[in-house]
């Protein structure tokens, strides 16, 4: 796997590619989406309901409650959430050179799986009350970053794109291991909790858990996309980035420590979700027809809220009142789309 891998070729001028048409059409999805995951439930709403809900205090109906407490935090954080996750995926692609690596292949999701499953099984955490009730953030955080740095130790001595996504993938199955463990050892209230997390799912967000979402990934996304040049200087190559006065160690630190905030966070809060990090990048640039990372970032993280949306508005109703795991669906729907699209622009990857 090259560099050129993760360019695609578009000899067509910016503007006959019209990503201002993308965005526009992108958006108006998004809102769609958006209000259709607020009308949407065991409760249906109108339109209507919906508007005179929100102008109104959260106690003054029981739509207003429902909307206020249970349907608007889930939509923001599954809009986010998969925000989040495009935007590290497109991080780990451009870092490693590599159109197939993601969050939840190199082993990021799950070391953060087992140091919240640490937090979840075992009383090793009892007496950390001042870090309540982000403790669960801050454990999948260490995960993250633990795995990526034993990761990256071995990816600088062996060289090879095959080679690394082997160690992703057993870092995986070790961590797995590990929290199957003590999954044997807990007791049964805390492996039923555990167990449902594992699952993927953006249901019981409360609105401090998407203030800390909006504030710690916004901030995150913002310097992202000031970072979008010297992004694209990387993806020529080490050697062309450091000629237009880049840092690359100080550069290729900052990449992974945005890369593994992301994806860590996402999951403290919303379980492992496959599939987002790795795919929809892909999606955004044959949608737009560029590797402009000033336009892909943006555009990653709105595709990614849109597939992350649809995909969670399936799990809780397509059999409800039985809500399916999250990261199945994620699965079923995007591989298809992507199989597809990669197929008729004949992008090898």
């Amino acid at each position: 796997m090259t560099t050129s891998d993760l360019c695609l070729p578009d000899s067509r001028p910016l503007l006959l590619r019209r990503p201002p048409l993308v965005f526009s059409l992108l958006g108006l999805m998004v809102l769609a989406m958006l209000l259709a995951n607020m009308a949407v439930g065991s409760i249906p709403f109108t339109p209507a309901e919906i508007w005179q809900a929100l102008a109104e205090p959260p106690e003054a109906s029981t739509a207003g409650f429902i909307l206020w407490n249970i349907r608007i935090p889930r939509a923001i954080a599954a809009m986010f959430g998969g925000a989040y996750l495009a935007a590290a995926g497109l991080l780990l692609q451009i870092y490693f050179k590599n159109p197939i690596v993601g969050p939840y292949i190199l082993g990021i999701s799950s070391g953060a799986t087992l140091m919240v499953s640490f937090v979840m099984l075992t009383s090793i955490t009892v007496g950390w009350t001042l870090f309540t009730p982000f403790l669960s953030t801050l454990a999948a955080f260490a995960g993250a970053y633990g795995v990526m740095l034993i990761v990256l130790a071995i990816a600088n001595r062996v060289k090879g794109g095959a080679t690394l996504l082997i160690v992703g993938l057993m870092m995986g199955y070790l961590c797995g291991a590990v929290s199957a463990i003590l999954t044997a050892f807990a007791e049964k209230d805390r492996i039923k909790g555990f167990v449902l997390w594992q699952l993927g799912s953006f249901s019981g967000f409360k609105w401090d858990e998407i203030a800390l979402l909006l504030a710690i990934g916004g901030a995150i996304l913002i310097l992202l996309y000031l970072q979008s040049k010297p992004l694209n200087a990387f993806l020529l190559g080490e050697e062309y980035a450091a000629s237009m006065g880049v840092d690359i160690r100080r550069f290729r630190l900052l990449i992974l420590l945005c890369a593994c905030a992301l994806a860590g966070m996402v999951t403290s809060m919303a379980g492992p979700v496959a599939f987002i990090g790795m795919a929809v990048p892909h999606m955004a640039r044959l949608s737009f027809g560029t590797s402009d990372n000033r336009i892909l970032i943006p555009g990653a993280c709105l595709m990614g809220g849109l597939v992350a949306s649809l995909c969670d508005l399936i799990a809780r109703t397509v059999m409800a009142p039985v809500e399916l795991p999250l990261s199945a669906i994620t699965a079923f729907f995007g591989a298809p789309i992507v199989i597809a699209l990669l197929l008729q622009r004949k992008v090898k990857l």
